[in-house]
């Protein structure tokens, strides 16, 4: 047998955590016990496709509804962390995807009437369907309010015509429908205000999608989108017309714990195959894991790794609780899981040196994938600027 099929990774640690969590945690591993093995996170990976019959497995375990109601509200931030962590670790295309797929979660909750939620989100929950986010575009991303000219011009029969052009959007080819923003009114006093959501089905005629290449989440496209004169009805307007930027920028909180999570993984990942490499490889008569240097670049990214994991807990325990401090928690929680990923995966690289750079082993997944959350949903350097203003109370630094 090869090395490569001799290696195993060291099994992930059991984590401390109320029974609640610990029991989801327990059926999160095993359904991914059931249906994901190395060979297969490889395949999709080098084929760059998604894997959508494990997308299917993962919503007929119900770990898309999760404690949610249709009708009512949507599952709890300390939820969705556990699953996303334990996806990052594994199928992490998945798990990018994942993200987005609570995020529309979040917002048909908070925003779908009683049609929408039926029409949209009971097919999310199911895992029958699943949609895509589109709001960066080509000439704005953190800034994308100031920058939107995707334009939603009201007909007189009161549908909508919607014209422009969004990039990078996870998952467009081949996604059911589309949470799009665009602007329906012109700027006045903030750009933030004149921007609407709509819900748009992936077939409407008019959107055309090309797949971007990208170095990372190959397992996931992005995607530009082209819209020509694409006709939707006013009962596919998502909460308030005007108000749609508002409205997404509630679920940000969201999203940045659910980044976090998904960062947390990878790094959790990545420690798992480096212990396990540095226990089996064997260099000089004896395992490398008993150099001194290597052993030590491991402790301190395991303590990266538990540092995040207690920032996200708070985190989520604060946004499940409520409006309050819980944006501050998120960004602290983001900034600390991306540098664990990113610092755990270099480590590993380093510490399979060669290996590393093998593509049929996961370390250079892991790496290249944690590069994702040095920037999305937000970049590092903007969250360090709202942790400055808002958490140290120094002057706004943007």
């Amino acid at each position: 047998m090869t090395i490569q099929d001799n290696f195993r990774p060291a099994p992930p640690a059991e984590i401390a955590e109320p029974d609640e969590f610990a029991a989801l945690r327990k059926r999160v591993r095993a359904t991914l016990a059931e249906h994901v093995t190395p060979e297969r996170l490889n395949k999709f990976d080098e084929a760059e496709e998604y894997d959508v019959e494990l997308f299917h497995e993962i919503a007929a375990a119900g770990l898309v509804k999760l404690d949610g109601e249709l009708h009512g509200p949507g599952p709890g931030h300390q939820a969705q962390a556990v699953v996303l962590e334990e996806l990052g670790a594994g199928p992490t295309s998945v798990a990018v995807s994942m993200v987005v797929q609570y995020m529309g979660v979040q917002l048909l909750h908070s925003y779908g009437n009683h049609q929408q939620q039926e029409e949209f989100l009971a097919p999310l929950h199911s895992g029958a369907a699943k949609m895509s986010f589109a709001l960066s575009e080509p000439d704005g991303g953190t800034d994308v309010a100031r920058a939107m000219k995707t334009n939603a011009v009201h007909l007189e029969n009161g549908s909508y015509s919607i014209s422009g052009q969004k990039k990078w959007i996870g998952g467009a080819m081949d996604a059911d429908y589309l949470i799009l923003l665009a602007r329906t009114s012109e700027t006045t006093r903030s750009a933030i205000d004149g921007i609407t959501m709509f819900l748009v089905p992936r077939s409407t005629p008019g959107i055309r999608t090309e797949i971007i290449d990208t170095v990372g989440i190959r397992g996931l496209a992005q995607c530009d989108i082209y819209l020509d004169d694409v006709r939707v009805p006013a009962e596919n307007v998502l909460g308030e017309v005007d108000k749609g930027f508002r409205q997404v920028l509630d679920t940000l909180n969201g999203e940045r714990l659910n980044g976090a999570a998904v960062a947390l993984g990878i790094a959790r990942g990545a420690m798992e195959t480096a212990i396990g490499w540095a226990r089996q490889r064997h260099a000089f008569g004896r395992p490398v894991g008993s150099f001194q240097g290597l052993q030590h670049s491991i402790v301190d990214a395991s303590v990266k790794i538990e540092s995040a994991r207690l920032l996200l807990r708070q985190a989520a325990q604060a946004s499940d609780a409520g409006p309050g401090t819980s944006e501050t928690w998120s960004a602290l929680a983001k900034l600390a899981a991306s540098d664990a990923a990113t610092t755990t995966t270099d480590v590993g690289m380093r510490v399979m040196a060669g290996w590393g750079f093998f593509r049929g082993l996961p370390m250079q997944r892991y790496f290249r994938d944690a590069r994702l959350y040095t920037f999305a949903p937000l970049t590092d350097e903007m969250t360090r600027n709202y942790i400055g203003e808002k958490h140290l109370g120094l002057p706004r630094s943007f």
